[in-house]
């Protein structure tokens, strides 16, 4: 039987744990907290309430018990850090399920992991997923990004599930930048819907802001036909169109339109962040998204801004 290890037990980290098990496969997860109350449970009701563990998904609060040659990191970007150090040693494959860029690095989450563990073989799962409609079983497909094309067919074929359809590709640079950069346009498209700019607006961002992924992207090495795919332009849509979107929620919170969730993890302002402390290149629509999450422009005073930039082709 495939064995699989997942770091991480967030609403994603599950998600994937029950739909592989659900599979057949013999599923580890591991949780900081809450690990013996879940494994109780057959549930993680603070994270994803409703979505019962098969029997082949066990969970644990010791790392150590992590012992399979394929590991899945589901931990968010800006804590990776804390928790690469005592991963198990062991040649084996680890895929990073995070998106963003670590700010204190400036690394992405693969760059991260082969900082903490050189010479494995590093990857990343990434596209357009929500937690809960992977746990129920909708169909969902991600991008698998691993740079060995033959390691990358093994693990796409351990981790396909009849509703879970990975395609493969071996630009990790790319399938990472696409999920870090279309977050930063999520935010940008919550606040224009929150702010009840309309429909056309957020049309017209989405455009533009997918533009300033691949130029983005592409001056950092990625191949432009990985973010006309999944983990770029999939993702971007949907981020760019959902409430389940924490990005897009945070959004929404910036406009008004809803309270703010402090609690959430909100990976796109990291990301511009990161982009802003870098202004090699011109990104008008992250530069926007920095001043509205650091609270020194409204989305008013932002949207102004942008639409008196000089006219320009596209």
């Amino acid at each position: 039987m495939t064995r699989v290890d997942i770091v991480g037990a967030g609403a994603f980290g599950t998600a994937l744990a029950i739909t592989l098990a659900r599979a057949g496969r013999e599923v580890t997860l591991w949780a900081r907290s809450g690990a013996d109350d879940m494994q109780a449970a057959r549930e993680n009701s603070r994270r994803l309430p409703g979505h019962a563990f098969p029997g082949a998904l066990r969970v644990t609060g010791d790392i150590g018990d992590l012992t399979s040659d394929l590991l899945l990191l589901a931990v968010p970007t800006q804590r990776l850090h804390e928790v690469l150090p005592h991963l198990p040693g062991g040649a084996r494959t680890v895929i990073s399920c995070a998106k963003g860029i670590h700010l204190a690095s400036g690394l992405s989450p693969c760059q991260l992991i082969a900082r903490h563990r050189p010479g494995g073989q590093t990857g990343a799962l990434t596209g357009p997923s929500f937690a809960a409609d992977i746990a129920t079983g909708l169909p969902t497909a991600l991008t698998l990004a691993l740079p060995d094309a033959a390691i990358g067919a093994a693990v796409q074929d351990k981790l396909s599930t009849p509703t879970l359809r990975l395609y493969r590709t071996t630009d990790v640079t790319g399938a990472e930048l696409g999920g870090a950069l279309k977050n930063v346009i999520a935010i940008a498209a919550g606040a224009v819907i929150g702010a009840g700019l309309g429909e056309s607006a957020r049309a017209a961002l989405m455009a533009r802001g997918f533009a300033e992924m691949r130029r983005v992207a592409g001056a950092r090495g990625a191949r432009d036909e990985t973010l006309l795919g999944l983990s770029g332009f999939g993702d971007l849509v949907l981020t760019c169109t959902s409430d389940k979107s924490r990005n897009y929620r945070h959004g929404l919170a910036l406009a008004g339109a809803v309270p703010l969730d402090a609690q959430a993890t909100v990976e796109g302002a990291a990301t511009a962040e990161e982009l802003a402390a870098h202004a090699e290149l011109e990104t008008p629509i992250a530069d926007a998204v920095t001043t509205l999450c650091r609270g020194e422009m409204s989305v008013q005073d932002v949207t102004e801004t942008l639409l008196n930039r000089p006219l320009k082709p596209e």
